[in-house]
């Protein structure tokens, strides 16, 4: 930044590059709203006041604010690569994102975090990659890939992460697990998974310098960890859903201990209602006053992470910038990135390279299934998965008879070592068919869901070894998706890859017609064995209360 040059143009005694003319400003800084103009120098704002100049851009009073923060996301979950992600939400509003790739990590480890670095090169999207801090989630996982405290520290020297990523391992941090601490040693920034965690425990968990949290699901817990100093990350993805149930928790005086993230998003979802521009626009909705929310979303996640001259429209700050008819930011019609249109009217106007990378494909290691492998006997006294709506929560309950219940397995897909861990689980509504797919957070196993262990078996053997999602309706492949990208991602253009994920999802709707839970989406957490109360993962039933397999 030619800090003289900016200052010249600030003062106008040098013409700026653009100047947006008749703007209602939108000061994350001052709280309200100012019509003014806003010069444009380098890639940078200059000043607010009265401009002008042979680029002039009249905005007759639209407004312009500063860009969006994802401040929590797995680009991954969005089943396209983050080339064709970048793509979904810049026109959204979205030009930096705090991502985590720990679903690849868990599959091919250091080459699947080059391949997610490398795809981020040269887009107009700020991709700030956290360094995963449980591959695998827990010492109970079979993962593809282990990052332990030493190779921690490597990656970190190497390759420049803006920190560590999620702690999900609560249990280890509270218990001052020496290996847990070697890793968070290693970072400044430090992201935290606690769900559930209050008092003491929450204290210690503090003191570990962990910064954030993603997993609130109360407003009482959200309270307490924003006034024991930690940014609390206001979750509205596909399946978790918990902006509604926050939102009470923010007030006067501690919003700005509030961010706004998405953590799993599917595609169709951010094409339909975007990410973080669903978040400001619901928060409002439900009574937020449209300027800290807009604040939430922008200038509160760059002082979370450190980002500088990001988040506000502002002396210095860059200039990336969002045009919008309404203050709800559901009628943007421009994007600016460093003070260049790079979305108009919902659509990207930057070019992306392809993806290509051979060392993140052929990832699915699994000897053909048979419908015994699948065969469960049922006992009244083993827990059964009870799944609900809108919460990645589970509960277990007891059933006297097996009638009405679902089965569900997790097969391990890495090593090939044969693993298949069984259950019985409530509250999907399957009927009369099965679904498959590579994605099981975070280990991504192979999980699958069904009413008859031969609609199971052939879902599992639809994956191939490019995986990806299957659906079968009484014992015939009616959908499919191919994830050749570590089971995970499509290497096809979004436009593509949303008609497979529609397809598959109306498949979906036949087995599970009056579900209000997201299927696919909560089939991919059965088996992360960090959210509460019971999970399936590959060597069996898994208690997250007692953190311990249910014999």
């Amino acid at each position: 930044m030619n800090k003289s040059m900016l200052i010249a143009a600030a003062q106008s005694k040098i013409e700026p590059d653009i100047i947006f003319k008749n703007a209602n400003v939108v000061n994350v800084f001052s709280g309200k709203t100012e019509r003014c103009d806003v010069a444009v120098y380098n890639g940078v704002i200059a000043g607010l006041g009265e401009y002008s100049g042979k680029n002039e851009i009249d905005l007759n009073g639209k407004y312009l604010m500063p860009s969006f923060i994802d401040a929590h996301c797995h680009i991954e979950s969005s089943l396209v690569s983050p080339v064709e992600y970048a793509k979904l939400v810049i026109p959204k509003g979205v030009t930096a994102v705090i991502a985590d790739p720990h679903e690849i990590a868990n599959v091919k480890g250091e080459e699947g975090l080059s391949f997610m670095m490398k795809s981020a090169e040269g887009l107009p999207l700020d991709v700030h990659y956290m360094l995963p801090s449980c591959v695998p989630a827990t010492p109970f996982d079979s993962s593809g890939a282990v990052i332990d405290s030493k190779l921690t520290k490597e990656l970190m020297q190497k390759h420049g992460f803006l920190g560590l990523g999620e702690m999900m391992d609560f249990v280890s941090v509270l218990n001052s697990s020496d290996e847990v601490l070697a890793k968070i040693e290693c970072a400044d920034i430090i992201d935290g998974h606690a769900p559930y965690i209050s008092g003491k425990e929450l204290c210690a968990y503090a003191c570990a310098d962990i910064k954030t949290d993603h997993e609130c699901t109360i407003p009482q817990e959200a309270s307490e960890k924003a006034a024991r100093g930690m940014y609390v990350q206001i979750r509205e993805g596909t399946s978790a859903k918990n902006l509604e149930a926050l939102l009470p928790a923010v007030n006067e005086y501690n919003f700005d201990r509030f961010l706004f993230c998405t953590d799993d998003k599917h595609l169709d979802d951010i094409l339909e209602e975007g990410t973080i521009s669903h978040c400001i626009d619901k928060a409002i909705s439900l009574g937020l006053d449209p300027v800290k929310a807009i604040r939430m979303a922008s200038l509160n996640a760059a002082q979370c992470y450190g980002l500088p001259h990001t988040g506000a429209i502002a002396p210095g700050y860059f200039a990336d910038i969002v045009i919008s008819e309404d203050l709800n930011a559901t009628k943007i019609t421009e994007v600016y990135k460093r003070g260049v249109l790079v979305a108009k009217n919902d659509k990207a106007l930057f070019l992306t390279p392809s993806d290509t990378d051979g060392n993140v494909t052929d990832t699915v290691h699994i000897n053909p299934v048979k419908p015994e492998d699948f065969k469960i006997e049922f006992n009244s006294n083993i827990p059964v998965i009870e799944v609900m709506p809108d919460t990645l929560v589970t509960k277990s309950v007891l059933r006297k008879t097996c009638e009405q219940l679902e089965m569900c397995a997790c097969l391990e897909r890495h090593k090939g070592t044969g693993n298949i861990g069984k259950a019985f689980v409530t509250g999907f509504g399957i009927k009369n068919g099965a679904v498959a797919q590579t994605i099981g957070h975070d280990n991504h196993n192979i999980t699958v869901l069904g009413t008859s262990a031969e609609d199971m078996a052939l879902a599992v053997n639809s994956l191939g070894k490019d995986g990806g999602i299957a659906v079968v309706i009484d014992g015939k492949l009616e959908a499919e998706m191919p994830l050749p990208i570590a089971g995970l991602m499509s290497d096809k253009p979004y436009e593509e890859a949303v008609k497979e994920y529609i397809a598959i999802k109306n498949a979906v709707k036949k087995l599970v017609p009056d579900s209000k839970i997201d299927t696919l989406m909560m089939l991919s957490f059965l088996s992360l064995c960090v959210i509460p109360e019971i999970r399936v993962s590959d060597k069996g039933l898994f208690s997250v209360t007692d953190m311990k397999f249910i014999e």
